[in-house]
């Protein structure tokens, strides 16, 4: 019968071993990647011939002068009226119906080549014509919504104070 194992021995891996086994694996990655490697090898050259390099390493160095003008910029009042304005159009947005706006933009553009036609006729308008057009059911339905569309804005203008 063979004796039992009372002392174990840990292997100890010399620095020596570590780095030559990190130059084995770094050996294979580079023969595994090659294409990829050539490419990014094009990209830096690409880069370093109309001198993106030396533009990207001096605005490196030059970082905290770069942050101080661009906070400078982004502070300024009307900038930060522009983000505001962005911000409130952006809530607005959110807040209509996606399915309106797609019916509104679409009247709008019937409309606008209905008038670009009527433009090329230059058609005179009297007192007569409009009370006539009054009644026909397109103008009809686009003079109620205008109302309409004016008493809400009236609304919440009035809200608003």
């Amino acid at each position: 019968m063979a004796a039992p194992i009372t002392n174990i021995k840990k292997q100890q891996v010399s620095e020596e071993q570590i780095a030559e086994q990190k130059i084995n694996d770094l050996k294979e990655l580079l023969t595994e990647n090659d294409e990829a490697l050539q490419q990014i090898f094009s990209i830096v050259s690409d880069l370093n011939d109309i001198g993106v390099l030396d533009a990207v390493n001096k605005m490196l160095a030059a970082k905290e002068e770069i942050a101080h003008i661009a906070l400078g910029q982004i502070s300024r009042k009307p900038v930060t009226n522009v983000i505001n304005q962005l911000l409130a159009v952006a809530g607005l947005l959110s807040a209509i119906d996606p399915e309106n706006t797609k019916k509104l933009m679409g009247s709008l553009n019937t409309g606008l080549d209905d008038a670009n036609n009527a433009l090329a006729s230059d058609e005179k308008v009297t007192i007569f014509s409009l009370m006539k057009v009054i009644k026909d059911p397109d103008v009809n339905r686009a003079l109620n919504f205008g109302i309409h569309f004016l008493k809400g804005l009236g609304k919440g203008l009035k809200e608003e104070r």
